[in-house]
């Protein structure tokens, strides 16, 4: 149904373009759980037009933009578009402040936990990392929601303070070891990595720093959510998110000689750049969507989306650790002949149907699991 500012609503009173977005985010992060994207590669056709789509869904080993670098940003930014949604059903129905303030803290937490656990389950033994993009979002969340009554200026002006400030800190970091910005395991935020957890991501160069800077990601959907939730007409609404995404592309892009497109560091040319990406694929969504009313084929990420949190999960533990061998059994067994290549993308496909299914189960049954 929609309303008067053009606005196509889900049964459940949501956008269904916010819905889509972060159905699709999901689906492509539950695709890489099923080895999906690892067995589409070849290295014989790395120089063809194939080898140029596939390597889109594997992350740039440093400086440069690739697909897969924007899919966590894609993640964060919708968290904060939700969030004046979600937020306004409780204020609407009576909530204090700090009634929303204590559920926060409380989501926050959650998000911590089972950032932690997740790498406990891929080391397969305790340990303590905070690399997790749900670890780091659950530093956003809690700042995006400590900003959001703000207005828009200052939010804009404090997420550009913490680019900056990253920034400076990298740039100006004089411990030795620790003091070149832009290298490897050798820069500001390897050193934070070494005072909160003793160690370096081993070989990926991650950080967990990172928190600070794609602060921006989810204020600036918090930002975008407000927009929609606003009464301007829809054509306006998609004009101010287009112009705000053509201009952080453009400014992302041509920082990269002063400061390098690097999104495992989160340097501020890649936030902007990538925040960039996340309000134009937005606009793009809501267009299509809820201006154009070209929505059925949605349904399919919709359906994902209502369970993000559970099926991200799933498919980062039970899924690797069970689904995948388990089909294997049945896909290699029968298939096997095709050769093994072809095997895994078909048992990787298989396992990504079934995980599909298992929210289209959830959905049909109205069990949405939340945190």
């Amino acid at each position: 149904m929609g309303n008067g500012s053009g606005q196509q609503l889900t049964t459940e009173g949501r956008l269904m373009s916010l819905d889509a977005f972060r159905g699709l985010t999901m689906f492509f992060l539950v695709a890489e759980g099923t080895g999906l994207y690892h067995a589409l590669q070849d290295p014989a056709l790395s120089d063809t037009i194939w080898g140029s789509v596939v390597i889109q869904f594997t992350h740039h080993p440093w400086n440069g933009l690739r697909f897969w670098d924007l899919v966590q940003p894609f993640f964060m930014f919708i968290v904060g578009v939700a969030m004046p949604f979600s937020l306004a059903k409780r204020w609407d129905r009576g909530d204090r402040w700090m009634d929303t303030f204590g559920h926060v803290l409380y989501r926050s937490f959650l998000l911590f936990l089972f950032g932690v656990l997740l790498h406990c389950a891929y080391a397969n033994k305790l340990v303590w990392e905070l690399w997790n993009v749900l670890t780091q979002l659950s530093f956003t969340y809690l700042i995006a929601f400590l900003m959001m009554r703000r207005s828009a200026r200052t939010q804009i002006a404090f997420t550009f303070a913490l680019l900056i400030i990253t920034e400076l800190a990298y740039r100006l970091w004089f411990i030795p070891g620790y003091d070149q910005p832009f290298v490897k395991d050798h820069n500001f935020g390897s050193y934070m990595d070494m005072l909160l957890m003793g160690k370096l991501n081993a070989g990926g160069g991650w950080v967990t720093i990172n928190c600070v800077p794609t602060t921006a990601h989810t204020m600036w959907g918090v930002l975008a959510g407000q927009v929609l939730r606003s009464a301007r007409s829809s054509s306006q609404k998609i004009k101010l998110l287009a112009i705000a995404a053509l201009i952080g592309i453009v400014i992302g892009y041509a920082l990269d000689p002063v400061t390098p497109i690097i999104k495992r560091i989160c340097t501020s040319s890649f936030v902007i750049v990538s925040g960039g990406w996340c309000l134009l694929t937005l606009a793009f969504l809501y267009w299509l969507i809820d201006l154009k009313g070209i929505r059925r084929w949605s349904m399919f990420a919709v359906i994902v989306g209502m369970n993000s949190i559970f099926i991200y999960l799933f498919s980062n533990t039970a899924g690797p650790a069970w689904l995948n061998d388990f089909v294997g059994i049945f896909t290699i067994g029968f298939l096997g002949w095709t050769g093994e290549q072809s095997a895994k993308i078909i048992t990787a496909i298989v396992v990504l149907a079934l995980e599909w299914y298992l929210c289209y189960w959830l959905y049909k049954r109205r069990i949405f699991i939340r945190i």
